[in-house]
């Protein structure tokens, strides 16, 4: 399937598509599977975890695929991320190695720290890894995961690199605006994990009900288009062929800006759908 998928450079350079498939809970033959039929649909830009436990999962796919369709390596974007107990600078060049060992890969497109698990402490120093580990080869883009402002300003005052991205919960009920304009003020691009918000009901509402009627698209397109018109790369997963295939077709609409802030309105007092604060939330 042929369908234009935008483009963003980063900060450091590196070029991600506007749209990438999140893999949590995509493991083993099924994973591989789904990761496959993603990427045959048109996904290039894929998103795993050391403690999704599928980095193993993902570097499969992309042996499979390249056989399947010729797909290769240095055409796709591969994402992965640190655990907060590898947050120390040598457990974090260490699990780098072993997350490509896993993957049987020869460099990380993008690496993230998960968390910051601020109690902890020990960010600034994970962050310090991964950048050196970019400087040898290992990663291309080094980005985090649930930061807030103050933690980006950290690493900016003590490493002197912002990271190229910051992956954060990002969905109609907790829409994130304070966090896109701190992001594009300091040149850090957005991604949204659970953009769907988890079957929370956002794509049930009348309004983006009726914005998907209006474009003949489903509600669900309705709410990526949103994330994509936003400048934030949504991570949809699916491992079902025909909700891959929709899914990315969302990059395709356009919503007007009345809609976009119609879809926006939708913000709830703390939508976050499990209370993960990274202020506090701490996750190993």
């Amino acid at each position: 399937m042929s369908v234009n998928i935008p483009q963003y450079t980063l900060n450091d350079g590196v070029s991600v598509p506007a749209m990438a498939l999140g893999t949590y809970k995509l493991n083993g033959v099924a994973g591989v599977a789904a990761m496959v039929s993603a990427i045959e649909q048109g996904y290039r830009f894929l998103d795993s975890a050391f403690n999704y436990e599928n980095e193993g999962a993902l570097g499969q796919a992309v042996r499979e695929v390249q056989r399947r369709c010729g797909v290769g390596r240095d055409e796709l974007v591969l994402a992965s991320k640190l655990p907060g107990r590898r947050h120390a600078y040598d457990q974090a060049v260490d699990t780098v190695h072993e997350s490509l060992y896993r993957a049987g890969l020869d460099y990380w497109d993008l690496y993230l720290i998960h968390w910051p698990n601020p109690k902890v402490g020990l960010y600034v120093e994970a962050f310090q890894a991964l950048v050196d580990l970019q400087k040898q080869g290992l990663i291309r883009s080094v980005g985090v995961s649930n930061f807030l402002p103050e933690h980006l300003e950290r690493l900016r005052d003590e490493v002197g690199v912002l990271p190229s991205v910051n992956q954060i919960e990002l969905h109609p009920y907790f829409p994130q605006v304070e966090a896109l304009r701190v992001h594009e003020e300091l040149g850090v691009r957005t991604q949204s994990w659970s953009p769907l918000g988890r079957n929370n009901g956002s794509t049930d509402e009348a309004v983006v009900r009726s914005i998907a009627r209006a474009h003949g698209v489903t509600p669900v397109q309705v709410v990526l288009a949103w994330h994509v018109q936003r400048g934030s790369i949504p991570l949809p997963k699916s491992a079902n062929v025909e909700r891959q295939r929709e899914n990315l077709l969302a990059v395709e609409c356009r919503l007007s800006a009345q809609e976009l802030e119609a879809i926006t309105a939708l913000v709830r007092v703390d939508g976050r759908m499990k209370g993960q604060d990274p202020a506090v939330y701490e996750e190993f």
